[in-house]
Order: C-alpha cells, then structure tokens, then sequence
C-alpha cells in the first residue's frame, strides 16, 4: 500500500518534470531560432492598445509561456525600449495567448495516442540538430520540446489515476460551495507560483478532470487561480529593476488578482455563459469546456480593463513611487536576473542601453576637460570643480564597467545562449572594458590638464592651447562618432572613415611633438613644453581607446 502510494507520487513529479521540461525546450528552441525577431517585433511597438495586445498574444501563443512574455517585457520596461503604457496591451495578450496551450492539450492530449505523435517529432528534432549549415538547428530544441511535452502529458495521464479516498476529498471540497471554490483558486495560484507554469498546471487540471477526479465547478476555480500564481515570473524578474518595470509587474499582479476577483463574483453566470458556448454535459466534453473557461476569462477580462490603459498606468504611478536608489551616487545596474526560459540575446537590448549610458558618463568627462580650457580664463575654479566632477565620474564607470560585465558573463552562460549570442556578449563585455579604460585615460588627461593649466606659464590666448582644444575635439569628435555606430549601427565604409580618422589623430599627435621640440630648441621653457607633450601623448591614447570600441562594432 505504501510502495504504491510512493511509486504513485513519484510517478506524477516524475511525469510533471518531464512535462515541464519539454515546455522549457520548446520555448528556448523557438527563442533560439527566432529570438531576434522577437525582439524586433516588441520594440516596434506603438502607442497602439491594439497591436500591444495583438503582439503580446503572438508571442506568447508562440513560444507557449506567458511568463517568459512578461519577463521580456519586462526587460524591455527595463531598458526604457517600452513605456509603461505599451507594456500593459502586453501583457493583455500574453495572458490570452498563454490559453493556446490549453486548447493543445483539450484537442491532442485525450484524443489520439501521444507517444505515436511524440517519437517521431523528437527524431525529427534530434537530426535538425545536425544542419547546422542552413541556420534551422536552433529550431531542433521546438520539435523536441513538443514531443518531451506530449510524452509528458501521456504520462501524467497515467499516474495521476486518483484513489476512490481521494477522489471522495475533491468531491467533497466542490460539495463546500463558495469556500470550495475559493480553496480551489488557492490552490491553482500556489501550486502555479510553484511549478513557474499556468500552461502545466491547466495541463494537470485538464488530465484530472478527464479522468474524473476533478468537477466542473473545482477545475474552473483552479484554472482561475493559475492566473494569480502565473504572476511569479514577473515578480522576480522585477527584483533589481527600474522603477517602471516594478511597475510593469505589479500591473501584471493586478490584472490578474483583478480579474479573478471579478470572476469569482459572477462565478456561476460565468460557468453557465461557458456551458452555452459548448453545448452538452460538461462531464461529457469537460476539456473543450476548460479550455473555453480559460480563454473567454482572459478574453473579457482584456475587453473590460483595455479602455483604462492610461489610467491604469497613471495608478500604477502613484502606488509605486519613484526609487531613491536610482538617485544614489553608486551605480545599481536595474538588471533582470538572467531567465532559463528567456532567450539570451533577448538581454541584448537592455545591456545596450546600459553601455550607452556608459559612454555618455565619459563623454561628460571629455565636456568637463574641454570646459576647463574654455572657462579657466574667467574662473580660475572651473578647473578644481571640473576635476572632482571627472573622479566621481570615472568612479561610477568603473562600478558600470564591474556590473554590466558580471552582468553580460552571466549572459553567456546561459543554457540557451548560442554561440552567436556568446560571440555577441563577448564583443559587448570587451567595449565595456574600452570605455572603462578610456575613463582611466580621461581621469588621467583631466589631472594633467588641471597642472598644465594652474602653471605660471599658461596662457589661455597661447597658440599652444589653441592646439590641445583643438587636438582634444578631434577625439571628442571620433568617440562621438563611435557612441552613434554603438546605437546605430556601422557600414564598413563608415568604419574605414573612423580608421582614416584615427590616423589623423596619430598624424596630428607627431606633428605637435614635433613643433614641440622645435619650440624646446630655440629655448622654451622646458617644464611647460613637457606639460603640453605629456598632454598630447595622453589625447592620442585616448583616441587609441576610441579606435579600439570602434573595431569592436
């Protein structure tokens, strides 16, 4: 008796993982082969509700988890790629997209012999693996997914054959009424948030009450429950983040409580609208009626709550307030922890940004330097304000740098991350290294600067400073250049352009030594002219680190 209750027990976890597993591939083999259109098709969205919802609908129909939408939007919030606003139409459409799976299992799980469908996808799936030269061997992990998905659900079939003792417990629980239903809608919410899947546990609704040991009444209540416990994923994703994306997952949060609760309130209307759609018992084709529950639930809770989009946004505003860690003077990079079900270059966009903000922190220390030889003619303090402004600087690049890498090697190892991914993460962590030592350098100019301009010999009309201004814009200029490639994108041609700039820089750097050593033979002050090469030598080094971001492109 205890050998087979154990044996039982053991067999349903062991059918859920398998079952669980197969959706985790499936959704890294779809990600895999289509992540970068993923990404594409989230961040053309516009202000329009409409396609929002449409988009978020896509996707999570696609990749058959609603989780891994949310977290993408998420990110997305995160990056500042999506507002507030475009993000909640998404998350609406993920919600209804995610019922695709239930009609999946109501159309294929009972009607025809699984492992007949499954071997062969997963033999399919294993020798796609192999073409790697047509770029189709990322889909491998779809097709192999689908089919661990269905076995899985074959056998949760099988060991999820209930005993006469429990069977009587859940008739029991549906016989409560009200405090049933609400028991069953705890239940779908922690056993959801547990296994991070409202898909699996509406499979698992779906096989019990196929099987008998689920009424009509106690499956709905639990499936509404999954959409309180599906919130999870966007929950924990949001830990870190800015202070929209923790906005973005509690609007997730109270969409779905909101929209169980108003459920709950017309409970049986809602059922007895449900029986009308699918005529019949619904003990006779309780699976069509489920997976109709679930999608007409997500359906008129979209239509109800879609008007007040802005409203809802403006609310979520105000309940959580602005972060006063974003305003500290250390760096807190608002990172979403990497996700299994994630696709690794889907990061790619909120890492981008994080490095464009990067580089804007060491152009304002290009700005202080250049607006210390501007100013210090007029203010001898500019300088000594200047230089504090450029050390704060290069101490909150150095944390950007130490997080964004740690940040990116996390990244790259992820389980989906392919090796175009890697090879991409790789480039971004050694542009982060560039900027960083090209703060170092600035750091470094900015202090040779302060000397060079606070000496007995400077003079603001001297030919000399006339040259390093000059000299200092034509680097500010190319790293401009580079900042824009970063964001834009660089053609090979406008990449020869930088590298024809780089050698004026070389050129230029020769010829002012040059005119220095000339100046030094006919009898110049020599602590001044070692000022000024040491300030040339240092300009050029940082239009070396220019360069070297450049290649990197």
């Amino acid at each position: 008796m205890v050998f087979n209750i154990a044996g039982q027990i053991l067999g349903f976890m062991g059918s859920l993982c398998l079952l669980l597993f197969g959706m985790n591939m499936l959704s890294n083999g779809i990600q895999k082969g289509a992540g970068r259109g993923l990404q594409k098709l989230l961040s053309k969205i516009t202000g329009n509700r409409f396609y929002a919802v449409l988009t978020g609908l896509g996707i999570t129909a696609l990749i058959q988890s609603s989780g891994a939408t949310t977290v993408m939007v998420v990110s997305f919030v995160n990056a500042e790629l999506l507002t507030l606003s475009q993000a909640i139409g998404v998350i609406f459409g993920a919600n209804i997209g995610t019922t695709v799976t239930a009609w999946i299992v109501s159309f294929f799980g009972f009607s025809f012999s699984i492992s007949a469908a499954a071997l062969p996808l997963f033999g399919f799936g294993f020798i796609l693996k192999y073409f790697k030269k047509f770029r189709i061997h990322n889909f491998a992990d779809c097709f192999m997914g689908f089919a661990l998905l269905f076995m899985g659900l074959g056998l949760l079939k099988e060991s999820l054959t209930l005993g006469d003792a429990t069977k009587e417990l859940l008739s029991t629980i549906s016989g409560w009424g009200l405090p049933g239903i609400l028991l069953g809608v705890l239940i779908g919410a922690a056993i959801t948030a547990l296994i991070h899947s409202s898909s699996a546990m509406t499979a698992i609704v779906l096989t019990m009450a196929a099987n008998g040991s689920l009424s009509w009444d106690l499956s709905a209540a639990i499936v509404l429950g999954s959409n309180i416990g599906s919130t999870v994923d966007a929950v924990m994703s949001s830990f870190g983040a800015t202070t929209n994306a923790r906005r973005t997952a509690f609007v997730h949060v109270a969409f779905n409580v909101s929209g169980t609760l108003l459920a709950l309130l017309v409970f049986t209307p809602f059922l007895k609208l449900i029986d009308f759609i699918i005529p019949g018992n619904p003990s006779e084709n309780i699976t069509t009626h489920i997976a109709m529950l679930h999608t007409i639930f997500n359906l008129c809770a979209t239509l109800i709550f879609l008007p007040f989009v802005n409203q809802i946004a403006l609310i979520a505003t105000r309940l959580v307030p602005d972060s006063k860690k974003e305003e500290d003077a250390h760096y807190h990079m608002p990172a979403i922890i990497p996700y299994t079900r994630m696709s690794a270059d889907l990061y790619a966009p909120q890492i981008h940004s994080e490095i464009s903000k990067m580089a804007s922190k060491v152009m304002e220390m290009f700005d202080s330097i250049c607006n210390s030889f501007l100013n210090s003619k007029s203010d001898t303090q500019v300088v000594e304000t200047e230089t504090e402004k450029v050390e704060i600087l290069e101490n909150y690049v150095d944390e950007m740098n130490s997080a964004i890498s740690g940040f990116l090697e996390k990244c790259s190892r992820q389980p989906n991350a392919n090796s175009k991914d890697r090879s991409h993460f790789s480039k971004l962590i050694h542009i982060t290294d560039t900027l960083e030592n090209l703060s170092d350098e600035t750091c470094s100019l900015m202090h040779t600067a302060k000397k060079y301009i606070s000496g007995k010999y400077y003079d603001s009309s001297d030919a000399r400073t006339k040259e390093i201004q000059d000299y200092l814009e034509l680097v500010r200029v190319f790293f401009e250049q580079a900042c824009m490639f970063f964001t834009m994108g660089i053609t090979q041609e406008e990449k020869n352009a930088g590298e024809d700039l780089e050698q004026q820089i070389d050129d230029k750097k020769r010829k002012l030594k040059k005119a220095s050593r000339k100046r030094l033979e006919s009898g110049s002050e020599v602590k001044k002219e070692l000022q000024y090469i040491d300030m040339v030598r240092k300009i050029e080094h940082a239009g070396d680190c220019v360069w070297t971001m450049m290649q990197e492109l």
